[in-house]
């Protein structure tokens, strides 16, 4: 008998260890899911507000946490994407994590699960960006620099960092002017607005955006005009010498974005492997 309740007393406190265990995974992967996760900073294009080796917490409920199917969206295949209710949209200046939205595409956008960058907003939807002689005009305003430049050097090379420059002639010194579109924004359709929204369009749409005979078509339905159903987000980085983003490969989806950037709880130099405890707890700006 004695020795069947301490089996039983055994059993007790391993259920009990489980069970704690079991509660604290499910509360850790609920906090990971819907209000703040973490992630390290690989490289130097938004120096210096935050620098390679940087860990950072980003805030998912500020803007709302995402909702869809992780799984799908790792195989490949396209997911609805819903939103828990957040405390506020996106601001400019907010610095924001985001699923990088042009992968192996030439003709739509696709989320890509594995790959995040960190980016600046630059311009809101709504919202009409310029770059002038390498300097950002929001609605017609020089944008007060808050950022890092030695020359703009850098031009697009390959693949879709070519979507720029190739359709439209624009560079990283001279972009724009660029209507930044918000769900309900219309346009009326014409070959430069196919040149500057076609990608973003067929994916709203899931059907090709082709021109013939300088008439636009929406897969086989002819078209003269467009009401965008999302909002999009110009992301530049702070060191805009060593910064691929918006300028070169175009706007990303609301929902593509993963939420607001706060803090930085953890900093290590790559170089040395040592602790920058000056940068802990730092507030990014």
């Amino acid at each position: 008998m004695m020795r069947k309740d301490k089996w039983n007393k055994i059993l007790e406190r391993i259920w009990k260890v489980c069970f704690w265990i079991s509660a604290f995974f499910i509360l850790w992967v609920t906090l990971q899911v819907t209000t703040w996760t973490s992630f390290r900073v690989p490289s130097h294009s938004m120096y210096p507000a935050l620098m390679p080796g940087d860990y950072i917490l980003v805030n998912k409920w500020m803007m709302g946490a995402r909702i869809f199917d992780v799984w799908d969206a790792i195989d490949g295949k396209e997911v609805e994407i819903s939103r828990l209710p957040g405390i506020r949209k996106a601001e400019r200046n907010d610095v924001l994590v985001f699923h990088y939205p042009y992968p192996d595409r030439h003709d739509s956008l696709s989320m890509d699960m594995l790959l995040y960058y960190v980016k600046r907003c630059i311009a809101l939807p709504g919202d009409t960006v310029e770059i002038r002689k390498g300097s950002y005009w929001i609605n017609g305003t020089r944008k007060d620099r808050r950022w890092t430049q030695r020359g703009l050097g850098m031009e697009p090379s390959s693949g879709d960092e070519r979507q720029w420059s190739a359709a439209l002639g624009w560079t990283v010194q001279q972009l724009g002017p660029l209507l930044v579109p918000g769900r309900g924004c219309q346009i009326t359709m014409d070959t430069l607005e196919v040149k500057k929204y076609g990608r973003l369009i067929a994916w709203e749409q899931k059907k090709p955006l082709t021109v013939r005979n300088g008439h636009v078509y929406l897969g086989d339905s002819l078209i003269q005009s467009y009401r965008f159903r999302e909002n999009y987000y110009f992301m530049g980085g702070d060191n805009l010498d060593n910064s691929k983003d918006s300028r070169y490969w175009g706007l990303v989806p609301e929902v593509y974005i993963v939420g607001v950037t706060t803090k930085i709880w953890k900093s290590v130099d790559k170089t040395t492997g040592k602790m920058r405890w000056n940068r802990i707890m730092k507030n990014i700006e």
